[in-house]
């Protein structure tokens, strides 16, 4: 039957059918994107809320014509019956003899149907409560049970039946879903689209069916493919590719000397650096320095020198105190593995004002487009800030817990490194800096940045877009002739 709830639904899709399509990139959190020129055309959530209950009244309305016409054909079956021929006077006669009797009956199977669905009730949400508990005993329980196959010397066959599991349970999930797609590859393009976007969301890239990815691109105000692609597995790929070939261009900057030569070229201020790196015991001893590993990544092993009695370990946010303090220190950081070779360089401490350490600010970079910003303060405590290129704070998985209200960047901050990274012929590097003072001061290129599977769904879904259209303007740029003149007149200096 069809309410007056229903008749609004029909009218509204009427009207958003018509009307609620727009173009632009899905961004973190919902935030409105500022790059304006993605392709995918995306149904509104209002839209795609009411075709969902359109779907669902149609199957009712479907669901009940059906077993209308079944008892309708049971009916003419039965009437056609002698038994029905011969008996229809008498139960005619039984039934008004006992219509108070069905009433009481009736009345009595509603009662025992209502208590029937309390008691359904209840118990769905005793098992609910009892997954969660099991879910929480889980997470306690994996270190122990992983820690107890290791000291039984089974962690390796345990680990071979994880996998086993894990694909077996992939496998299943992945069938029913790309079925639940294909039934519905003949239906109406709203609702196929909206079964489509759903079960992308369950997909992985390479689990998406070719006719899913065909209706992306074929199809009129066809589905966006962004659930496709994701930053972490791209970036996965990008690793593979240097395993495979053993340099990358961005890998090639990697190298603090290197960087740096390249920075010079461009005309940018970079901090003084040392010409060589020192073991522990030949330190030169130096104030308003920072002493870091020569091969070292984020901030294991570095320490900020701003005098022989003020110095502060910046992974432990503390102040070591002396000199001879400092060298324990950092004997204990190659004694735990913290730092690996005893080698260390010396560069400039940037400060950002009087007595303060320059704040880091790193930039995504995706070809000459900044994704997202990320603002580090580390003293006292180390805190974060993320921003978009529009000026809004925005949470992204990572550092959530150690979040604050940073200052943000200028938009000619944001220009600079834009117009850095489309010097590289990369689709990705980070561009990280120190600012000092009112000005930033380049610190070193990042092509891989730390922890970047932390990203949540939707950050990693966003800078996947990020990253493939950069891709595909770098090939376009490319085969245009592009010499990128900077990075090619470098690399031919160093014989690279």
């Amino acid at each position: 039957m069809i309410t007056a709830e229903d008749t609004v639904i029909f009218w509204e899709i009427g009207l958003l059918t018509k009307t609620h399509m727009y173009k632009g990139m899905v961004t973190i959190n919902k935030q409105q994107d500022h790059w304006n020129n993605d392709t995918d055309s995306l149904p509104s959530e209002k839209e795609q809320e009411l075709t969902g209950r359109l779907m669902e009244k149609e199957a009712e309305i479907n669901k009940t014509d059906k077993k209308i016409k079944d008892n309708e054909k049971q009916i003419k079956n039965i009437e056609k019956s002698k038994t029905w021929k011969y008996s229809k006077p008498l139960m005619s006669g039984l039934f008004a003899n006992s219509k108070d009797k069905q009433s009481e009956y009736i009345r009595q199977l509603e009662d025992k149907l209502e208590q029937t669905e309390k008691e359904l009730y209840q118990a769905k949400e005793h098992i609910h409560h009892l997954k969660l508990n099991a879910s929480k005993l889980d997470s306690q329980q994996i270190s122990e049970t992983v820690h107890a196959k290791k000291n039984d010397g089974k962690l390796l066959d345990y680990i071979d039946h994880l996998v086993r599991q894990k694909k077996e349970h992939n496998a299943n999930y992945n069938r029913t879903l790309r079925y639940a797609a294909r039934v519905f590859m003949n239906e109406k393009p709203d609702y196929k689209n909206l079964v489509y976007s759903k079960v992308l969301k369950g997909l992985h890239s390479e689990d998406i069916p070719e006719f899913m990815i065909r209706a992306g691109l074929t199809d009129e105000n066809s589905i966006s493919l962004s659930p496709a692609v994701s930053f972490r597995a791209l970036l996965n790929v990008r690793m593979r590719q240097k395993q495979l070939t053993g340099t990358l261009p961005e890998w090639r900057l990697d190298n603090k000397p290197v960087a740096y030569s390249f920075i010079e070229q461009l005309g940018l201020r970079k901090p003084w650096t040392s010409s060589e790196t020192y073991k522990l015991a030949e330190l030169p001893e130096k104030e308003n320095i920072v002493i870091k590993p020569a091969d070292g990544a984020g901030s294991r092993g570095v320490y900020l020198v701003y005098g022989f009695n003020d110095i502060v370990d910046m992974k432990r946010s503390k102040n070591v105190g002396s000199w001879e303090q400092l060298k324990d220190s950092m004997e204990q950081d190659l004694e735990t593995g913290w730092v690996q070779h005893d080698e260390w360089s010396v560069e400039e401490l940037i400060l950002e004002n009087d007595n303060t350490p320059a704040s880091d600010i790193k930039f995504y970079c995706f070809y000459g487009k900044v994704g997202l910003i990320l603002e580090i303060v580390r003293v006292p405590e180390r805190k974060y800030c993320w921003w978009t290129v529009t000026g809004e704070r925005v949470r992204t998985g990572k550092y959530d817990e150690e979040l604050f209200k940073g200052k943000g960047v200028t938009q000619d901050e944001i220009d600079l490194a834009n117009d850095i990274s489309l010097k590289i012929p990369a689709p990705f590097v980070r561009i990280d800096f120190l600012r000092s003072g009112d000005r930033l001061v380049f610190g070193e290129f990042t092509p891989k940045p730390g922890n970047y599977d932390e990203f949540d769904d939707a950050t990693d879904q966003w800078m996947g877009d990020c990253f493939t259209e950069a891709q595909g303007r770098l090939t376009n740029d490319l085969l245009l002739g592009k010499q990128f003149e900077a990075y090619n007149q470098l690399m031919k200096t160093l014989n690279y």
